[in-house]
């Protein structure tokens, strides 16, 4: 019997627990089921529970689901590094894009994005630790890259993201998230209107939950080990 149902009432309630333990208003953090490498049927069973966002890594993996769950009404995000040749995929299928870190890969599906869709909702990666072998601009480039993306069309400028070095440390966790929390608050001061932080995965949901996450990325908490 699978434990999809059970798993997404579990963190729910600890989304709730969370969020009302650091005064977050009710209901101001959103799940995002991370369903790469997990079949469609997994989807449709965590659909039936209520879910509605998923995250997917990889353009084919995405646009196969998306044909194959067709006659629901799924929002989907697109999490992972975007390859130039997959942009226009992406732009004719995602809701979301949460992982933009340069002007080419927002220019594309800025182009892309067929015009009889709403605007593609897209996040900037941020690199909060500076780490080599991770993607995301860095804090000091933010304000000139966000720039540039809020001024193109067919593309809407929700907010950041970022995925902080690994620890096991809650207080080096919050650390890390707050760092995306001030570049946020800091571009909204300058006069951005973004209210999305996408942060916060099983091991540091608490933590990013403190710092101010709107949405946070579960994945094998919910549907169990990949294939």
């Amino acid at each position: 019997m699978s434990k999809i149902p059970q798993n997404l009432q579990t963190i729910g309630a600890e989304i709730a627990q969370y969020s009302e333990r650091y005064h977050r208003p009710a209901h101001s953090v959103r799940l995002l089921a991370v369903s790469k490498r997990h079949p469609a049927d997994a989807i449709r069973e965590a659909y039936d529970c209520g879910q509605r966002a998923f995250g997917e890594n990889y353009a084919q993996e995405m646009l196969e689901k998306a044909e194959e769950l067709s006659a629901l009404e799924i929002e989907w995000h697109f999490i992972g590094p975007l390859q130039s040749n997959k942009t226009k995929d992406v732009a004719a299928t995602a809701h979301w894009v949460h992982a933009i870190d340069r002007l080419k890969i927002a220019r594309r599906l800025s182009e892309q994005r067929p015009s009889d869709l709403p605007a593609l909702k897209v996040c900037l990666q941020v690199n909060v630790n500076d780490e080599a072998s991770k993607s995301g601009v860095s804090v000091a480039e933010l304000p000139e890259l966000a720039a540039q993306v809020s001024e193109l069309p067919g593309i809407k400028l929700r907010g950041l993201m970022a995925i902080p070095e690994a620890t096991h440390d809650p207080v080096q966790q919050r650390a890390n998230f707050a760092i995306l929390a001030k570049a946020q608050a800091d571009l909204n001061a300058a006069g951005y209107d973004l209210d999305t932080l996408s942060m916060g995965m099983s091991d540091d949901m608490e933590a990013a939950i403190a710092e101010g996450a709107t949405m946070v990325r579960i994945g094998t908490a919910i549907f169990g080990a990949r294939n």
